[in-house]
């Protein structure tokens, strides 16, 4: 199937009992056994559910993974992974990850000694000298949030490999549709699928794809034990976004092509990180890797006032935390997303007071433009 076919009818696309050519959302949360252990292949909701088994069936195979697993945030999904490793393991992750990784890395996971260093990953030789004997894994972003940077996964993958490492890759920006990461070598993808694989700003969830029966049992065992699973309703909801997300990643595309270009022409706008601008460092390892650019576009447009004056007076970009909507979103990354991240520390990957990230959505392009022009020179 290619991929549009595939957003369709992959996965589990119906009920066998009556036809139905939904999923049926099974709000249940245990389930009649004939005798001690037999059951029909669900004893508790916890441990696995009809209407989440179909979801996580559906991005097993939009990702090309042996087992798919659906969590209650992407925060959910990534605690999920983190907690397959243990005390003393070494983790080596982007620089310039999302503001909510880092804090649960650097504040919370750090109580339970695994430790971390945050490398830029853009440059592969930058990864080979973070590795130490305690070292077990490489988590990136690609591209990264906010600034766009692209690690050529390929080679993070053949180093990762040849140290014994596993290769963790978020993959929320660039979704299945554009990139798969396993193909790439990765043995874990993550997404925060309240972004683009929802789509419409109504359901929280995370999904986890894994490459091995062995890392499948090892997910599992942590999301069983720990419970932060994706409800049946909201499983349902996921499901029904996936089906529009070809036509969503391609309409997006093209308007944040053009929007780039209009960017492009404004004074007040400094600098812009987009991966399809021909000047932006990981262009060609980004065409290698994935089939489009995606709708996320970071720009400069000099001070934090001047910032504030944007957000304070656009109408058509909504301000907001999240990404990935059939709305525009609009956000001030070192006071939102990126908040929880030092000043300092913001200071030295780039995040200025007067970076504003945009998620392009699906409105009329030209009023988006004259939206944010406006806006700006308000």
């Amino acid at each position: 199937m290619r991929k549009k076919t595939r957003l369709i009818h992959g996965g589990i696309t119906s009920d066998e009992h009556t036809g139905a050519v939904s999923v049926p959302v099974y709000q249940v949360s245990t389930y009649k056994q004939d005798g001690v252990g037999q059951h029909k292949g669900y004893e508790y909701s916890r441990t696995g559910n009809p209407t989440r088994f179909a979801l996580e069936e559906l991005i097993k195979e939009l990702e090309g993974g042996c087992a798919g697993f659906a969590f209650g945030s992407g925060m959910a999904a990534i605690t999920a992974v983190m907690m397959t490793f243990k005390q003393g393991d070494h983790v080596i992750f982007t620089d310039d990850v999302y503001g909510g990784t880092y804090r649960f890395v650097s504040k919370v996971i750090n109580r339970f000694g695994i430790e971390s260093s945050f490398v830029d990953t853009s440059e592969t030789a930058n990864i080979e000298a973070a590795i130490t004997d305690k070292t077990k894994a490489v988590y990136v972003e690609t591209p990264t949030n906010p600034l766009l940077k692209i690690t050529d996964m390929k080679k993070v993958a053949e180093l990762a490999k040849s140290r014994g490492l596993t290769f963790i890759v978020d993959n929320t920006f660039s979704t299945p549709y554009w990139q798969n990461p396993l193909e790439a070598g990765a043995d874990i993808v993550i997404h925060s699928a309240t972004k683009y694989l929802g789509g419409h700003s109504d359901v929280v969830a995370g999904l986890v794809v894994v490459n091995s029966e062995k890392t499948a049992e090892d997910v599992h065992f942590v999301m069983n034990s720990t419970g932060g699973v994706l409800g049946p309703q909201d499983s349902w909801l996921l499901m029904r976004g996936i089906k529009t997300l070809g036509v969503r990643m391609e309409e997006i595309e093209s308007n944040t092509k053009s929007f780039v270009e209009f960017l492009e022409t404004l004074s007040e706008v400094t600098t812009i990180y987009y991966p399809g601008l021909k000047n932006h460092k990981g262009r060609q390892v980004h065409e290698t890797q994935a089939g489009g650019y995606g709708g996320m576009i970071s720009f400069d447009v000099g001070s934090g006032e001047r910032a504030g004056q944007v957000l304070r007076n656009v109408k058509y970009f909504t301000l907001a935390e999240s990404l990935g909507a059939v709305e525009s979103l609009i956000s001030v990354p070192a006071m939102m997303t990126h908040a929880s991240i030092p000043a300092q520390r913001r200071a030295e990957l780039g995040i200025t007071d007067g970076l504003i990230r945009v998620s392009i959505g699906l409105e009329d392009i030209e009023d988006l433009k004259e939206d944010f022009l406006q806006a700006l020179r308000k």
